[in-house]
């Protein structure tokens, strides 16, 4: 998302799909926006370069969600293939167990109605038990064709159940692609804002972070004299928070330091929505996976309506969010090369919020 505090120098690769990236390169080429790396533009303002920066990691935090939505839409349908699937070879073994009786019966009748009937009649001792061998007669070709419907059943069932089993996985190899176009479009956008940092000189990363500073500076809202500070933490009011919230608020502050990572749901690094998943799933609420979904999972609230577990939504694309803790505060994933932190909360363009149930 927006950058608002100086990016590190290094922007590391998602962890479990470095091997899959082999067009990285050849697609962060393609990236124009951008002057040659070591060839920084002498026009370039530190506002400029931060606008870029800024823009830069928004348009990777909108592929970021296109990822996580079509990764969270992949598993579910690789689920229910695996569930149609495992219905079709229930329904085939049945149809093997009707054919086999299918064939006794046929076999049975051959041997039992091979003979004319008027013929068997002569030469039955006696004429009640040819009448008591034609019932069962009718019987068995009563059954066979009872099992024969069954079976006649069982193959329509069976021949959906696969044509849903390949429609599934169709539609899966086309959620496949979208994810693998979302790593391009993420992997070029965070090269384009690595070449972008190397292109600066000392005297313009300074400026960038300056401009970074006045801009947080402007929106941070005046803190108490007791408010705690650190390294990963801006001074902020401590505010009171009760139940599921309160739960929801802990996790968040627990994650602190920890690094951006896009497509992660934790326990060692997160991207915007799955910390916001994550901590909300730690107070016992089961929340969608991106930002699209998540603001619809709640009731909405006005910005002067908010309160610490609060949801905060950014961008008018609604591609990033933060939870709420209180103070004017928001605790958020920011973007690859930077640690889960406080920022103010109108540090961004807010878009909305929601309170989770």
């Amino acid at each position: 998302m927006a950058s608002h505090r100086k990016p590190r120098a290094a922007l590391p690769a998602p962890a479990g799909i470095r091997t899959a990236l082999t067009l990285v390169t050849a697609a962060a080429a393609s990236v124009t926006v951008l002057a040659p790396p070591g060839h920084a533009d002498p026009r370039l303002t530190a506002d400029q370069a931060k606008a870029r920066l800024d823009t830069l990691y928004q348009q990777a935090e909108a592929a970021t969600q296109e990822y996580d939505g079509a990764v969270a839409r992949a598993a579910e349908l690789q689920r229910q293939a695996a569930q149609l699937q495992q219905q079709a070879a229930r329904t085939e073994a049945a149809m093997n167990g009707l054919r086999t009786r299918l064939g006794s019966m046929a076999a049975a009748q051959y041997r039992d109605g091979g003979m004319d009937p008027t013929l068997r009649l002569l030469t039955t001792a006696h004429p009640d038990d040819y009448l008591q061998l034609a019932g069962s007669l009718s019987q068995v070709s009563s059954a066979q064709q009872r099992v024969l419907d069954q079976y006649a059943a069982q193959q329509r069932s069976c021949r959906q159940q696969q044509a849903a089993v390949a429609a599934r996985l169709s539609t899966l190899q086309a959620q496949q692609r979208r994810i693998s176009a979302a790593r391009t479009t993420i992997t070029s956008r965070l090269a384009a804002a690595q070449r972008l940092l190397d292109s600066l000189d000392a005297a313009q990363r300074a400026a960038v972070q300056q401009a970074e500073s006045r801009a947080t500076a402007a929106k941070t809202p005046r803190p108490s004299a007791a408010a705690p500070a650190g390294p990963t933490s801006a001074p902020h009011t401590e505010v009171p928070v009760s139940g599921r919230a309160a739960a929801a608020v802990a996790f968040a502050r627990a994650q602190l330091g920890k690094p951006y990572v896009w497509g992660a749901t934790g326990p060692g690094s997160f991207d915007c929505s799955g910390l916001t998943q994550a901590a909300w799933r730690a107070a016992g609420v089961s929340l969608p996976r991106t930002t699209y979904q998540q603001i619809n999972a709640g009731k909405r609230v006005s910005t002067g309506q908010l309160r610490p577990g609060d949801l905060v939504f950014y961008y008018s694309g609604i591609t990033h969010v933060a939870i709420y803790v209180g103070g004017g505060r928001i605790i958020h994933a920011p973007h690859p090369g930077a640690a889960v932190e406080y920022a103010p909360v109108g540090e961004m363009p807010i878009s909305g919020a929601v309170r989770p149930a």
